[in-house]
């Protein structure tokens, strides 16, 4: 230590920390706020606290006089229905949910790949191009408002009750907020680079692939994870109907003869398999744009 800290530290009143311990006491807080283990554990806060009120409110494993189950009974239920022996009993869900889960996740990947294969180049041609716009746009925006439940009639006509069915209209559910935000992303590219690009002697084809297409990405992956969402809410209702198999169809069927504790088990897989698929397309977004966060730093 030299003779200028020794002097420093003489002069600092006592209990006083050094000006790098209080730097690092502050800075420890953000750090530990910004880990991957303390993220979790705060989105895991509300979720335990509605657990727990929910299964001490419950009298007998019940609440409403019955109508509800309480939490114990729900995982349960889970239990019985994920690992539970296949044809055994008189439990028809029995060692069922895999599968069910599969035929699900199946139905809203197919759905969702039809969606992007449409909804991406027709977002991108209505946003860049003005006859583009005058073709598509009065059409999407006239289809729009119309719910998804109103397509189950036609869908079962045309398809029948097959996964086709529920594919069209996961697809439809997922193209709209797909097209509308990658209009957007594509409509509202910084003028300055399509004429920097312009003074460089690029094409409009190079344009649109080097310039309009990677400025769009942001608004192209918020128009995924709206339109993932909305593919899981169309799976449900069409599996409720249009199929008999799938989470919507056990759902369904599973209300039908009165057992919520599968309903409400079978709604949380819903929930952690649309968490999932979005958190899949958060790490697309994060490798997509990579270039924009290293630009940033």
């Amino acid at each position: 230590m030299t003779d200028t800290s020794v002097k420093e530290a003489g002069s600092r009143p006592a209990g006083m920390a050094a000006p790098g311990s209080r730097a690092l006491g502050s800075a420890l807080p953000r750090i530990l706020m910004n880990s991957g283990l303390a993220q979790i554990l705060i989105a895991l806060v509300l979720p335990v606290a509605i657990v727990t009120i929910w299964q001490l409110a419950g009298t007998n494993g019940s609440l409403f006089g019955g109508v509800l189950p309480t939490p114990d009974r729900v995982v349960s239920a889970w239990w019985t229905w994920a690992f539970g022996a296949k044809g055994m009993g008189l439990n028809p869900y029995s060692g069922t949910w895999l599968a069910n889960v599969i035929f699900s996740t199946e139905r809203v990947a197919e759905g969702f790949l039809v969606a992007i294969l449409v909804g991406v180049p027709a977002g991108i041609w209505i946003g860049w191009s003005r006859l583009g716009a005058q073709i598509l746009d009065p059409t999407v925006q006239m289809l729009r408002p119309i719910p998804i439940t109103a397509w189950l009639p036609f869908s079962l006509a045309v398809f029948g009750i097959s996964g086709f069915s529920a594919i069209f209209l996961i697809a439809l559910g997922a193209f709209y907020p797909i097209v509308i935000n990658t209009t957007q992303g594509a409509r509202h590219v910084e003028r300055n680079l399509v004429r920097a690009a312009l003074m460089m002697g690029a094409g409009r084809l190079d344009i649109l692939r080097r310039v309009v297409l990677p400025a769009a990405l942001p608004a192209i992956f918020t128009g995924l994870r709206i339109g993932l969402g909305i593919g899981w809410t169309a799976v449900i209702v069409s599996e409720m109907i249009a199929v008999k198999s799938g989470l919507g169809y056990v759902l369904w069927d599973a209300y039908y003869v009165g057992r919520m504790d599968v309903v409400i088990a079978d709604m949380v897989s819903i929930g952690v398999m649309g968490l999932l698929s979005d958190q899949l397309i958060l790490l697309a977004e994060r490798w997509a744009l990579s270039w924009r966060l290293a630009g940033a730093r």
